[in-house]
């Protein structure tokens, strides 16, 4: 059973619009959404919009295209943090005020002197600015930055999910900046800004933030602000074992769609990337709803399997509804800029789903399987059909016509008139299968003979045997 939370749970996804939908920050993404939806909390999307020469508003378009197509759906308007702005510098000047935070007038050279120094002298290059304690009411008029007063004994434990109890020297942590030398705030300031005000009761995220937030306690505790339960996951590897990368295929949610995976076989293989439940391989949203917890997420890093998420497409395929597996096929098509289908072909492509579905791992594999409903006489065969149409197969298919013709359309007798008809022969039905899929699908490849035949119906099945023997 999952886990029990005393308040109301608030997870966040929060991605830079920098580029696509990464599928670390697809799961990520998931992983916040299972936790919150699985307890009847919010699942909240923001945008840390901050670099504004980075951020476009095409790439958080493809963040939002990327979850709609994931079906992880927030509750709320997007935020914007670049938009919290003022928010974030008035968090920053109450610190000011309280003492809690200061005005450094330290340039940039020299810090970089110091640090050039300690190095050379083999010491910590930690800046410690000597502005902490000093009277700053002399340099109103010079450039400063706001820093905050960082700890300088004891130690910050970052009590984590999924990591342990994480102990970090308090000396180790510098007097980080809040407020740059024109005012605007940083990065780090904005998240606890916005995750406090946001109401974030869990911080769900890559493991690669885990020193973050000992930096950004500081914040918490300066303000007396509850610091979240902190939940670092290991990111994603490629099959091996290094960090995923373009030399590894595929990084944004949307690509796999384009590739025609089916979303639910996504958030299935994503949610088992890094967290386990059991044995259990392929399940439900609503079970991974049910099942969904912290525990259940490892300290390694995941490695990406492709064959692994072909087999749990492929099983999530042959479960779906088929009008919903009609409508996903449609979507595939448009999101890989592929030709659309006319209203007929859907309602056709819908009929036939039935037989369609199962052993196809992917949309363009059931796609190919469909062809047979999709395509227009006459049929035309490929090289592999056209070698099952001999002068042999054609004189065979010409006698069995005139039989089809009288049959009653149903599963059972047309199972009766194709074998009888193989008997007559002296052959076995799978002598008759072979030209029987290249008249009516063009294909080898094809649902059973006898499903093509209920799907296409007596006209249509005689005048594709009569276009293939003449």
């Amino acid at each position: 059973m999952p886990e029990t939370s005393p308040a109301p749970v608030v997870t966040r996804f929060a991605p830079s619009p920098t580029g696509f939908l990464h599928i670390g920050g697809a799961r990520t993404a998931l992983f916040n959404w299972l936790y919150a939806r699985g307890r009847g909390g919010k699942f909240l999307l923001r945008i840390e919009d901050t670099d504004r020469e980075r951020s476009s508003p095409e790439a958080t378009a493809a963040i939002l295209q990327g979850l709609d197509w994931l079906g992880l759906d927030h509750d709320g308007d997007v935020i914007s943090q670049f938009d919290g702005a003022a928010r974030h510098a008035e968090v920053a000047r109450r610190l000011l005020a309280e003492g809690k935070a200061y005005k450094c007038f330290s340039t940039q050279e020299e810090i970089a002197a110091f640090r050039d120094a300690a190095r050379a002298e083999g010491k910590s290059t930690l800046f410690r600015s000597p502005w902490r304690e000093a009277d700053s009411a002399s340099h109103t008029d010079a450039p400063y930055v706001v820093r905050i007063k960082a700890p300088q004994d004891g130690v910050t434990v970052i009590r984590d999910r999924v990591q342990g109890d994480v102990t970090i020297g308090n000396d180790q942590l510098d007097d980080m900046v809040l407020l740059r030398g024109d005012g605007t705030p940083v990065y780090m300031l904005a998240v606890v800004v916005d995750d406090h005000d946001m109401g974030v009761t869990h911080v769900i995220r890559g493991d690669d933030h885990l020193n973050n937030a000992a930096r950004q306690m500081m914040i918490y505790d300066a303000m007396g602000w509850d610091v979240p339960v902190w939940a670092h996951i290991p990111l994603i590897h490629g099959p091996d074992g290094k960090k995923l990368s373009k030399r590894h295929g595929a990084l944004g949610a949307q690509e796999y769609q384009a590739m025609g995976y089916p979303a639910a076989g996504m958030r299935n293989y994503l949610a088992r990337l890094g967290w386990s439940h059991g044995d259990d391989e392929f399940f439900t949203d609503q079970q991974a709803l049910e099942w969904f917890d912290l525990t259940g997420i490892g300290k390694s890093p995941a490695r990406f399997d492709l064959k692994k998420l072909e087999n749990l497409s492929g099983q999530h395929i042959a479960i779906s509804d088929d009008a919903a597996l009609r409508k996903e096929t449609v979507a595939y098509l448009a999101s890989a800029n592929k030709m659309a289908l006319t209203p007929t072909q859907e309602a056709d492509l819908e009929r036939a789903m039935y037989c369609l579905k199962d052993r196809a791992r992917t949309f363009p594999e059931l796609l190919e399987k469909a062809h047979f409903v999709l395509a227009s006489r006459p049929i035309v065969p490929d090289e592999k059909a056209a070698r099952a149409l001999s002068t042999v197969s054609n004189g065979i298919l010409s006698e069995l016509t005139p039989q089809l013709q009288n049959a009653s359309w149903s599963r059972d007798d047309l199972e009766g008139v194709l074998n009888g008809f193989a008997e007559s022969q002296e052959t076995k039905f799978g002598k008759l299968a072979g030209p029987l899929r290249a008249a009516l699908a063009g294909r080898t490849v094809t649902p059973s003979v006898f499903d093509m035949m209920l799907v296409l119906g007596r006209e249509e099945t005689v005048n594709r045997l009569k276009d293939a023997t003449a």
